[in-house]
């Protein structure tokens, strides 16, 4: 990834064709963009210019620059990091829905650095609204845990997790910088049962801040709850940025 306080020449490559583009400018500024990804000029990272700049390098208003740059965001081309700028956006990572994979192997997979930004990770006791998550008693041991998932420099994943002490009573000192709790809570408490639903929704500030992501950027929140030994050891919301990620799944059918 490369994070520059200003934009790359390569940019300027891109956008000098769009001199000879028909059509709206607009138009012609996000058509500049799209060759510049495809041939290779333009690279996952790279930041592009502001609306003041793209103002002054191609002579349009600033209604017109926003709109090119907010329909390139829109179709996942572009991504905003709040208070730094817009950058060309790394290939959508897509999540299964029905296999459960390790966050870190899914980034890695794809050539890129993955990293975690640890929140928190505590020994609390359930409430009465945290109990009913797990299926416990009120005071019942848990373990909170709080972790952003980094790919290169882009936070792709919050999860926010409830832990049965019980079944993995470990998991408050585990370096989860080091591993995931996935990948901790596979190896100690083999998966009988998975549960999954699915919601979009408009975050709140501190979501929004911990994803970087802008005021109007809406997320995915996975809510998922796991079973191990006949219990329900784990339950987890994985919120995602609405403009950097996607849920696929595939399936056969077969006639009887």
């Amino acid at each position: 990834m490369r994070h520059a306080d200003a934009a790359p020449a390569s940019f300027t490559d891109a956008v000098d064709r769009a001199d000879g583009l028909t059509g709206p400018r607009y138009a012609a500024i996000k058509q500049a963009l799209t060759d510049g990804i495809r041939d290779g000029t333009l690279k996952p990272g790279d930041r592009v210019p502001s609306e003041s700049e793209l103002v002054s390098r191609f002579g349009v208003s600033r209604m017109t620059a926003n709109r090119a740059l907010r329909e390139l965001q829109s179709a996942g081309i572009l991504v905003r990091r709040a208070g730094i700028g817009s950058f060309i956006a790394e290939p959508r990572p897509i999540g299964q829905m029905i296999e459960i994979r390790n966050i870190a192997d899914e980034v890695r997979g794809r050539g890129h650095e993955y990293r975690a930004r640890i929140i928190q990770n505590e020994d609390v006791r359930a409430t009465a609204e945290t109990a009913s998550l797990l299926g416990v008693s009120a005071g019942t041991r848990l373990f909170h845990s709080v972790i952003v998932h980094h790919e290169a420099e882009f936070p792709i994943q919050l999860e926010d997790r409830f832990v049965l002490a019980s079944i993995a009573p470990d998991y408050g000192g585990i370096d989860f910088t080091a591993t995931t709790p996935n990948e901790y809570l596979t190896r100690i408490a083999p998966l009988e049962r998975v549960e999954h639903r699915v919601r979009a929704a408009m975050p709140d500030d501190r979501v929004r801040g911990m994803l970087g992501l802008d005021k109007e950027e809406p997320v995915l929140v996975m809510t998922r709850r796991t079973w191990s030994r006949a219990r329900l050891v784990s339950h987890a919301w994985l919120t995602h940025p609405g403009g950097r990620f996607e849920l696929s799944a595939s399936f056969s059918t077969s006639d009887r």
